[in-house]
């Protein structure tokens, strides 16, 4: 069957990609292309097989899927349905007058299929003090509400708003003293200068004094880039990068498949060419997760170098490993030695039923010193003050 490739046909299936693009999934033109191709070798008889076409070139990991379904379902509507699809939308008195509503969709389908509102003029500057308080009353609650609310479940919109908040997160690691001492009005007797200046010049003799250096320890962000940690990965990236500019001693790892160290790029002052940087030094994003093999290539080329001086080591992923080989527990186990702490980030902990099942999960266990989530802006809020704490090891307690 031949499609046209223009008409009002070619003009809905771009439309569809853009809806798909609105709500935060990648689609590209080159992917509208070749779902005309895909629609071309199937036909349009069957509702389920243009489902089925467009699912398989326009989705790249199995988590979209829940999306693509709704947003197919708003956009491809038959005419005839519309009334029932309508009346199916507004809630439905049952029971004691308890509304039952329809399936809610994604918060980023519904942004993307709202009307898109005009920009409004600028108000005015306000005059009394009252009006500012409460413009500013106003953007406090807007930071409490996205404080909560989880990455994934962030419309675009917030998702960004997320993405600058996170810089403002400031993580002070403890200082630790080093074996280095430098001149200090307040301190230890330093006998062996006070003498030398005595001896140079006995009438200009004073005591002199000294302390021991003190300095952040090195951080390590070890981040998983695989499918299902998309959204997280991507404000763990900014989260790093800010990092970067506050701190001389962080170094950053990205793996899914292969490991990559994307330090250098993140070094760039503006964000944006950091992240472009760093996307361009990376070759597995959104791919498969083997954190076993990438957790031992670290260890065997970058451990030795970078978690020196009782560095710190964040890693950053769910744990759900697909490589069956059983490496990740002796991995972690190596990893483990090199660090003076190591803390696992997982968003898996959002959910309160959370249990240790993956074989993954419970390989990294009983390594790590700390497991906390990261799902959201409070929870990462949260890192800094468990990492105030002394440290505790829950290490071979699973």
């Amino acid at each position: 069957m031949t499609l046209p490739t223009e008409g009002a046909f070619a003009r809905n299936l771009v439309n569809f990609t853009r809806l798909l693009r609105a709500a935060g999934m990648s689609i590209g033109p080159d992917r509208t292309k070749v779902a005309v191709e895909a629609l071309q070798a199937t036909g349009l008889e069957r509702r389920d097989d243009v489902h089925a076409a467009l699912s398989a070139v326009l989705l790249t990991r199995h988590e979209q899927q829940v999306l693509f379904d709704a947003a197919f379902d708003a956009f491809w509507q038959d005419p005839k349905l519309f009334d029932r699809m309508l009346a199916a939308l507004l809630p439905k008195i049952s029971g004691r007058g308890q509304a039952q509503n329809a399936p809610k969709r994604p918060a980023r389908l519904n942004q993307a299929l709202s009307p898109q509102r005009e920009p409004s003029a600028p108000r005015p500057e306000p005059e009394s003090g009252d009006e500012e308080q409460f413009d500013a009353l106003l953007t406090w609650s807007d930071r409490e509400r996205l404080a909560h609310r989880d990455f994934e479940a962030m419309t675009v919109e917030e998702f960004e708003q997320a993405c600058q908040l996170v810089r403002s997160i400031r993580l002070p690691l403890k200082t630790l003293q080093t074996r280095r001492w430098s001149r200090s009005p307040r301190g230890a007797l330093d006998l062996r200068a006070t003498l030398g200046r005595t001896a140079r010049d006995p009438l200009l003799a004073r005591v002199l004094r000294r302390s021991r250096v003190s300095r952040q320890p090195p951080l390590v962000l070890l981040i998983d880039i695989s499918g299902s940690m998309e959204r997280y990965a991507r404000v763990m990236l900014h989260f790093a990068h800010a990092l970067l500019q506050g701190r001389e001693r962080v170094n950053v790892f990205t793996f899914g498949t292969q490991l990559t160290d994307i330090s250098r790029a993140l070094r760039h002052r503006d964000p944006d060419e950091a992240l472009a940087a760093a996307a361009a030094a990376v070759s597995d994003w959104n791919g498969g997760t083997r954190i076993g093999p990438c957790l031992d290539q670290f260890t065997r080329e970058h451990a030795r170098r970078v978690l020196t001086g009782n560095a710190s080591l964040l890693l950053v992923t769910d744990g759900l490993d697909r490589a069956e080989d059983g490496q990740l527990g002796e991995a972690a186990q190596r990893l483990a030695r090199f660090a003076r702490e190591f803390v696992w980030l997982n968003p898996l902990l959002r959910y309160e039923g959370f249990q240790p099942k993956a074989s993954g999960v419970r390989a990294l266990l009983p390594h790590v010193d700390h497991h906390l989530p990261v799902h959201s802006l409070d929870r990462l809020a949260d890192l800094a003050q468990a990492l105030r704490r002394p440290s505790f090891s829950s290490r071979n307690v699973f």
